[in-house]
């Protein structure tokens, strides 16, 4: 399996509209970051998490052609803006966007881009397959995927694990039940959104508790906003089996 990570930054993310802190004003492409999204090729199947207003950019940088399914954690709009862009994969399939989210994020999609839901549809817009993730296991081509529920202050959000992947963003609440089928991932990407304290995101001390107890043999942050500081000078102090991911890195698992 192929991780391609798309994003890794959020609203709050790089460069914010006249900030001049020193990550904002950084040239390193370490801390230039769209909003976070991961791609998973395994065999012939490419899989994308989240689809969020940098949704088109991501496609077009990463000259993606073919898409078989969009994951959603939740209906957040830096997670989910970028849906009216798969028109363009409705065109080059002939075929509806099978769109996987729990029952929690429909009212946001269907509220989000109504048009695409309506009875009678204007032509031209996306076409989306809306597929519920009840908290079982499912299968995409094959590909067996487990949700994992946390909780992103007072919401629900969806985690994934496929093989030896875990991948779980804006949550500071992963109960124990769901902890432990992460256990033995080899990888696990979570969020770290800050140093400082947040309400509904893991800060950096926080998910470095997480990654240890849990002890995969990588981890990487994503979520990362432009508060965290400089990437070259978070990364040296983690712990060796943690780094923070970045726009445009690419692994194997």
């Amino acid at each position: 399996m192929k991780i391609s990570f798309l994003g890794t930054g959020t609203s709050q993310g790089v460069p914010v509209i006249g900030c001049q802190c020193e990550t904002c004003l950084s040239n390193s492409k370490f801390d230039k970051r769209l909003r976070s999204s991961i791609m998973l090729e395994i065999s012939e199947s490419r899989i994308i998490i989240d689809a969020g207003p940098d949704f088109r950019q991501q496609m077009l940088k990463n000259d993606v052609r073919t898409l078989d399914a969009i994951l959603i954690t939740h209906g957040h709009k830096d997670h989910v803006g970028g849906l009216d862009d798969v028109r363009a994969f409705n065109y080059l399939a002939q075929k509806a966007m099978p769109v996987y989210a729990g029952m929690f994020a429909f009212p946001d999609l269907k509220r989000e881009f109504h048009y695409a839901f309506e009875e009678d549809k204007y032509p031209g817009a996306p076409s989306i397959e809306l597929v519920e993730i009840t908290g079982d296991q499912f299968n995409i081509n094959e590909i067996n995927i487990t949700p994992i529920r946390a909780k992103h202050y007072k919401n629900e959000v969806f985690g994934f694990r496929i093989g030896d992947l875990t991948y779980i963003t804006d949550t500071n609440e992963i109960p124990d039940t769901e902890l432990e089928k992460i256990k033995d991932s080899k990888i696990v990407i979570l969020n770290a959104l800050r140093k400082e304290k947040h309400y509904s995101h893991f800060n950096l001390d926080e998910a470095i508790k997480v990654i240890e107890q849990l002890n995969p043999e990588q981890a990487y942050f994503t979520h990362i906003s432009h508060l965290m500081g400089l990437h070259k000078e978070v990364e040296k102090d983690l712990p060796r089996n943690i780094k923070l991911a970045y726009d445009g890195l690419e692994i194997q698992v």
